[in-house]
């Protein structure tokens, strides 16, 4: 079964689309969400959930799925899945604060949903009326990366028809505290969906979902990977130098480096970069890899040319 991507869209500080994105060097601005969505309905949701829903909307636009404020398709069968690793921790520390200060009645009421690690995708889900599967994913630097492969799943085991994917990471005081430094303080998203579903919508493909592995480190991550895939990368996008002996000859894109932490939201600002570069003519396969043998686990992704979508549909 091959999955596809028919919608990219991207939030990010000076850049609205991925092959701007693919082009940038780094941070331009701010993304002020009420240019994007309007003022209305902003005030009571916390940064991170205004920039995923920036990306949402500019996702699911570019794939069809709304035209003019309208759902073009069985919204019970859009599920949402957000990649955020420190999306709401600002709220839950503020209210953690002002129970400890003041008690459970000092807390605001405005406040107590966004204490919820779902709140992004929630709000994505009920803004634009997708009823499907619903989860948010929290689970360090490969978070991403895994968030598209469950994607894959849900469309796989016929859970969904599109899956709307959003990574999202917000900067302020208090993630900088937790980090040691500037976050990307933006947003991007990805529409996943089966090339049957595509064609029937005459969606246009974007790109088509290759490998994926899940491992403990990058060598054995990056090894499966290239046991699946035949073709060689023409470029890879990997935070640091240590997948370049791993991956000798193609162009590396270093993507936290030019915006700051990305974390949660890595693997999606890294699949809409390649889609970006895959548009702007990079010519083969690109690969993608999200941690390293100092975290956790280590996923890595493929993303081909959407010629490789035009060959399938036409043989079958």
């Amino acid at each position: 079964m091959m999955i596809t991507v028919t919608g990219v869209g991207v939030a990010m500080p000076g850049v609205e689309s991925a092959a701007e994105l693919a082009a940038a060097s780094g941070p331009q601005g701010t993304v002020d969400p009420k240019e994007i969505l309007g003022k209305k309905g902003l005030r009571y949701k916390d940064r991170a959930t205004q920039l995923g829903l920036c990306a949402a909307l500019r996702t699911v636009t570019d794939a069809g799925l709304h035209a003019d404020g309208e759902l073009t398709v069985e919204g019970t069968r859009v599920a949402v899945l957000v990649s955020t690793n420190l999306g709401n921790v600002d709220t839950v520390c503020r209210v953690a604060k002002t129970i400890s200060e003041e008690g459970t009645y000092g807390v605001s009421p405005m406040d107590t949903p966004n204490a919820s690690s779902n709140i992004t995708a929630s709000e994505i889900a009920i803004k634009y009326g997708f009823k499907g599967p619903n989860l948010t994913l929290c689970n360090g630097p490969t978070s991403g990366l895994d968030a598209v492969r469950w994607a894959t799943a849900l469309l796989r085991a016929d859970r969904a028809d599109q899956v709307v994917v959003v990574g999202v990471e917000p900067d302020n005081e208090i993630v900088r505290s937790l980090v040691g430094g500037p976050v990307a303080d933006g947003a991007a998203g990805l529409v996943l969906e089966r090339a049957e579903s595509a064609r029937e919508r005459g969606s246009k493909v974007r790109a088509v979902i290759g490998a994926h592995t899940r491992s403990s480190d990058l060598a054995t991550g990056v090894g499966e990977l290239a046991e699946t895939e035949t073709e060689k990368p023409a470029a890879f996008f990997a935070p640091g130098t240590a997948a370049d002996e791993l991956i000798p000859g193609p162009p590396r894109h270093d993507l936290a480096a030019a915006w700051g932490e990305l974390s949660g939201a890595l693997g999606i600002v890294q699949c809409a970069a390649a889609v970006g570069a895959l548009e702007s003519g990079t010519d083969g396969p690109v690969w993608l890899v999200a941690g390293s043998d100092s975290d956790d686990g280590v996923a890595t992704l493929v993303l081909h040319h959407p010629s490789r979508a035009d060959v399938e549909l036409v043989a079958h």
